[in-house]
């Protein structure tokens, strides 16, 4: 019998999407809290669940490629979209 799976295909296993700041600060060789500044300051892409914070693999993957590609020094800011504050009610 044959199912199919809930899972989209990019969600293969052994695939990472996410790293924990820990691991993603590892990866780029620098402090966990200089990382967490960094995205505390809107300076590095992350995502929130709830009090979570999680880096995308494709956002690191995709500055290195651009870093390497380019080669120059790229600024993470720049990979960062800042929310837009609501508007206050007058």
């Amino acid at each position: 019998m044959t199912t199919s799976s809930a899972r989209p295909a990019s969600a293969s296993v052994g695939v990472r999407r996410f790293y924990s700041v820990p691991e993603a600060a590892r990866l780029i060789g620098t402090a966990p809290v200089t990382l967490y500044r960094a995205i505390r300051a809107h300076e590095f892409p992350a995502v929130r669940i709830r009090g979570r914070l999680i880096v995308p693999a494709q956002a690191l993957d995709a500055m290195i490629e651009t870093a390497i590609s380019e080669q120059s020094v790229i600024s993470a800011a720049a990979w960062v979209q800042v929310p837009a504050k609501p508007a206050r009610e007058s």
